[in-house]
């Protein structure tokens, strides 16, 4: 599920990178603050902040290699180069200088060991394959800023009682306006926004649920998502502002391009032009088949009203639910030729990106002119040892971007397909300067 829920290598990152510590540790005091390098290619600068509950705190405040008899940490994790948002970290233990990090319901772990000088941590980042990751102790000529960006942040209101923050870097020209994937603020965007600066006025917007906008309890339907970005438009005064979206925002860029043309120039999909985004009939979608066809059955229930339900029926046996059987029959051909389940338990979501998951829509007629930018393969997609599964994974990969991208472009000719080889899901990060070359290429084409 690359592209519904962001686990990507570098996407899953964030989210179990930033579950790397709190729970009980033994030995030396590890307080404070740290910060690393991720040496996978990406070059994520992540800050590590852990605190010892009061009582050790006071015992060891005269040495920092104390030993201490009952340790309690509490940590959070800040991937800076994807935003400031801090995120509360799960579970640690620490035994004989040997730091080991896991993230419950993730397939992450770390493992490091602490200097004699409690002064840096030598360790490796598993996930998959392994990737090293190095901590040193932070001080106040050292310590990186974690929202360097020079950007405004301001609330709107977009629905009642839901206000969402809107990020302002400036520039001039043409507005662009960024979305972030599932699971980001716009912060993910601080650095990529700053090169676009000198060319557009840019803009990002955190969706509801996330980083410091609102989280409503309900509200997160891709069309109802699609109209947060519209009244932020329309609350800015920006005429017809050229979309960019990461990810799962790429239903967010459908929603708008099939209802409201008008409000846009021109949409931007970053590795988002997925099911969610498009919903080719041919080859279907087991996701979204088998939510409509969950939707309906609940409607031809004995218990929900008392309206004629014989037209419902008859959708339903004709046509969506032999659409969800071919889905399944095509699933089915996906699990018989990847490798055998890992029996790792299922990622721990938020509630709001579980209601995103199950709020898509199909969308099946675009009437804007669309940039898809693919990572096809994925970078580091599986993360297994194994060359001749991670081969056919890889195949797989491409394949499904490849016909995905055929069935937007045939629903809107005018779509231009771009393809980059072994891509982070992060294009916009692993990838800037192809990235920017061909907004630039497309943006100069727009009317």
């Amino acid at each position: 599920m690359i592209q519904k829920i962001c686990l990507s290598k570098l996407s899953s990152l964030l989210i179990l990178l930033v579950a790397i510590f709190p729970a009980t540790l033994h030995a030396q005091d590890i307080s404070g603050d740290w910060q690393g390098t991720l040496a996978d290619g990406s070059g994520l600068r992540v800050i590590l902040y852990i605190e010892k509950n009061a009582a050790e705190k006071a015992a060891a405040e005269n040495d920092k290699c104390a030993p201490a008899k009952k340790d309690v940490w509490k940590a959070t994790l800040y991937s800076i180069d994807q935003g400031p948002d801090g995120i509360p970290v799960s579970s640690v233990t620490f035994q004989d200088s040997t730091l080991k990090l896991g993230l419950d319901g993730e397939r992450g772990r770390y493992e490091g060991k602490l200097s004699a000088d409690c002064q840096s941590i030598k360790g490796v980042w598993i996930q998959g394959l392994p990737a090293t990751l190095d901590f040193r102790r932070a001080t106040k000529e050292t310590a990186w800023v974690r929202d360097p960006s020079p950007h405004k942040a301001q609330f709107i209101t977009v629905d009642i009682n839901v206000k969402l923050e809107v990020l302002d870097w400036g520039g001039t020209g043409r507005p662009i306006v960024l979305l972030a994937g599932l699971g980001n603020s716009a912060h993910v965007f601080d650095k990529f926004a700053l090169k676009l600066i000198p060319r557009y006025h840019v803009y990002g917007i955190t969706r509801r649920g996330f980083g410091e906008s609102s989280v409503p309890d309900s509200g997160y339907s891709a069309d109802r998502l699609g109209d947060d970005v519209l009244a932020v438009i329309d609350a800015l005064k920006l005429d017809r502002p050229v979309l960019a979206g990461h990810s799962i925002a790429g239903e967010e860029l459908s929603s708008i391009g099939s209802r409201h043309p008008e409000k846009v120039a021109g949409l931007i999909y970053l590795d988002a032009g997925y099911e969610y985004a498009f919903y080719d009939r041919e080859r279907g979608n087991l996701v979204l088949d088998s939510l409509v066809v969950q939707k309906k059955l609940e409607h031809v229930s004995p218990m929900y009203g008392l309206q004629d339900k014989r037209p419902l029926i008859r959708e339903l046996l004709q046509t969506d639910i032999p659409q969800l059987e071919k889905s399944l029959q095509e699933r089915l051909k996906d699990l018989d030729s990847a490798p055998p389940p890992d029996n790792q338990p299922r990622p721990n979501l938020r509630p709001a990106a579980l209601a995103i998951l199950e709020g898509e829509q199909k969308y099946t007629a675009i009437h804007a002119p669309v940039l898809l930018i693919y990572a096809a393969p994925h970078s580091g997609y599986p993360p297994v040892r194994d060359q001749a599964m991670r081969a056919s994974a890889e195949a797989r990969d491409e394949a499904n971007a490849d016909a995905q991208a055929k069935a937007f472009k045939t629903a809107v000719p005018q779509a231009r397909v771009v393809m980059l080889p072994h891509a982070n899901h992060y294009v916009f990060q692993s990838n800037e300067p192809d990235v920017l070359r061909e907004m630039d290429a497309f943006i100069a084409g727009l009317k």
